[in-house]
């Protein structure tokens, strides 16, 4: 069943016995003899691509319900009860390698029988396709088909770097902002210029900015700040250390942008693995922590 599944998700026999480290062989055959015992074509074969056919397509959702079931089983009754065990593949974004990583001790101790496979970026990540088990992410969600489980808010500040102010002035009200240039971020998926956003009682006010030069990458948007290319709006975990050196300047503190959410992501069949549960949980706990905007040493 795991081996049809993973056939299913990646298209692709060689693919999936590659991700399960089994032979290209031996995956073919033990589809054919599945197909025999069930009585039915599971699979379309072609040159390019490996499609389920309808009753293959039942058998996967269903396939998709009896491993999870289990998965549960296993944890609960493996070690007489005890924790759970095995491994997850996960992607953290920025905000993971800074908050989470340096504590990663404290979530083996707690659960020493599990190992994470761990990534790394804001790449779009195809949870299923690459059997990745969670992502964490910043922002606005993109991927309404996964299930999100929001952990925590990181506050965001809006800032220049001191050569910019001290050569264009600091902006004391929004309306200052006219005639200043910002550093613009895109989305690299669709390609939208994001405006600038502050929180003015209580509401969100857009603000778009002209720039010589926009982005889509976070060290990017940092160092064209750093370069005094222009306003930038950040988390403020990112350039604490930075505004405490003077290097960058916050401004326009009374109307700062909204907070962003950091959620943790995971395909709805997976959402009962009591893995994906207790890593969740655990992330919540690191960010929670995280909502005061400093980071933990890293040693």
């Amino acid at each position: 069943m795991r081996l049809f599944t993973r056939i299913v998700e990646l298209g692709a026999f060689t693919r999936a016995a590659d991700d399960l480290k089994l032979p290209a062989a031996t995956a073919t055959h033990a589809i054919r003899q599945l197909e025999a015992r069930l009585g039915v074509r599971l699979l379309h074969r072609t040159t390019r691509k490996v499609t389920p056919t309808s009753d293959g397509e039942a058998y996967y959702q269903r396939c998709l319900r009896i491993l999870a079931d289990v998965d549960e089983t296993e944890n609960a009754f493996g070690h007489g009860g005890a924790a759970p065990r095995g491994k997850l593949r996960v992607d953290l974004s920025t905000a993971g390698r800074v908050f989470v990583l340096p504590r990663l001790h404290e979530f083996f101790a707690r659960y020493p029988d599990i190992e994470l496979e761990i990534g790394l970026g804001d790449r779009f990540v195809d949870l299923v396709a690459e059997g990745v088990d969670c992502v964490m992410r910043v922002g606005a969600l993109r991927d309404s088909s996964m299930v999100g489980r929001r952990v925590a808010t990181l506050p965001q500040v809006t800032c220049a770097s001191a050569a910019y102010l001290d050569r264009h002035g600091t902006p004391a009200t929004l309306e200052d902002l006219h005639g200043h240039q910002a550093v613009n971020w895109y989305a690299a998926a669709s390609g939208r210029m994001l405006p600038f956003e502050f929180l003015v009682d209580g509401t969100v006010r857009s603000v778009p900015l002209p720039g010589k030069v926009s982005v889509s990458e976070g060290e990017a948007y940092l160092a064209c700040c750093l370069g005094s290319a222009g306003l930038v709006q950040m988390p403020r975990y990112r350039v604490a250390a930075l505004l405490a050196a003077g290097t960058l300047r916050e401004v326009l503190p009374a109307w700062p942008p909204a907070a962003l959410p950091v959620t943790v992501l995971y395909p709805h069949q997976r959402q009962l693995s009591p893995r994906v549960r207790v890593l969740a949980d655990w992330l919540a706990e690191v960010m929670a922590q995280a909502g005061a905007g400093e980071p933990p040493p890293i040693c």
